[in-house]
């Protein structure tokens, strides 16, 4: 019987693939514990639904560039990728190198891609302003990567990369875009107020926080839709809320919900879990989901009707992206799903 995924989704299969939450850290202690909680989340869920992201842009001390680029390839190598594990179930390990016009930009690919291609899911590219630079870039991360093609995430932080975001997000390499809040907000020379890169509180009703400034919410929609016109993936930015896991997991449902994002970074432990919790969908609509899947299925994807009302094609996908969701963020899955995602 063919997969619902390749029935529904077909060229877009894997727009949906990446891991709920990438978290980033950059210190190595914290690299390492990232890797660490990595592998007990791999273990307690059976699936990979956090990526590590190895910092060496805002991880690195200045002067101390080459030395974190050693410290990132010598962890690469030490927490090897599973390679015999399932697909879903492998670690996934990144790297965020320094922006492509920086003078450490060519030694971090040297040393870190030239050295431990073969371990990194993608390289993550900041401070891109345009799509010549992508060009650029990914010219040198081939030469190292010894003929592996690495899929490059982009790291969307100004008004000038803001213009060319369906052209970066139509770039075949380019695999998912990420929104730079906090250097968004910097790259406006003080004319957005400083609250717009954090959240407001429970009982603000008034303050432009990054869910409600004009210029920041527009920013967020334009490249969550040119995500979604190319098929690549949007990842939600940072929220400096580190420890209050409910704005964290409010911040997350809203990215989900109200601007299109599968994804949203971690930048400390405390926040993966209310992130996994904001994008994961309500238990009652993960059942329903299953039942009306399963029930396509069985009727070779013909329309059907279920409780009185029509169900095709376009519900089926949009179904099965449900119960995708829920996999990926730890939901338990109805035991008649089970055996889609094994």
């Amino acid at each position: 019987m063919v997969h619902p995924r390749h029935v529904l989704l077909g060229p877009q299969a894997q727009s949906a693939a990446l891991p709920v939450c990438d978290h980033y850290s950059g210190v190595p202690a914290r690299m390492r514990k990232s890797l660490q909680l990595q592998a007990a989340l791999i273990a307690e869920m059976g699936y990979c639904v956090m990526d590590v992201t190895l910092d060496c842009e805002d991880g690195a001390a200045v002067g101390a560039e080459a030395q974190q680029a050693q410290a990132v390839t010598e962890l690469l190598h030490e927490f090897a990728l599973a390679r015999n594990a399932a697909q879903s179930a492998a670690p996934r390990v990144g790297v965020r190198v320094h922006a492509v016009d920086h003078p450490h930009f060519a030694d971090d690919v040297r040393t870190i891609v030239g050295a431990a291609a073969d371990r990194l899911a993608y390289v993550m590219l900041p401070k891109v302003e345009s799509l010549a630079q992508v060009q650029q870039a990914l010219l040198q991360i081939d030469a190292a990567a010894h003929g592996r093609l690495l899929p490059l995430h982009v790291l969307i932080e100004s008004p000038a990369a803001l213009q060319q975001v369906f052209a970066i997000a139509a770039h075949p390499r380019v695999e998912s875009l990420s929104f730079g809040v906090m250097d968004f907000v910097s790259a406006h020379n003080g004319a957005i107020p400083a609250q717009a890169m954090g959240l407001r509180g429970a009982s603000d009703s008034h303050s432009l926080d990054q869910f409600h400034h004009p210029l920041v919410v527009r920013a967020k929609l334009e490249i969550a839709s040119a995500c979604h016109a190319h098929g690549k993936v949007p990842s939600h930015c940072v929220v400096t809320e580190l420890r209050d896991g409910a704005a964290i997991e409010a911040a997350a449902r809203t990215a989900a919900q109200a601007f299109g994002y599968t994804r949203m970074w971690s930048i400390h432990p405390e926040q993966i879990r209310p992130i996994l919790r904001g994008f994961a969908p309500a238990a009652s609509e993960v059942a329903q989901a299953s039942d009306i899947v399963l029930a396509a299925q069985r009727q070779d994807w013909a329309p059907i009707s279920i409780d009185g009302q029509l169900h095709d094609r376009a519900s089926y996908r949009y179904f099965w992206q449900v119960l995708e969701r829920a996999y990926r963020t730890g939901v338990a899955l109805p035991t008649a799903a089970h055996h889609l995602f094994v």
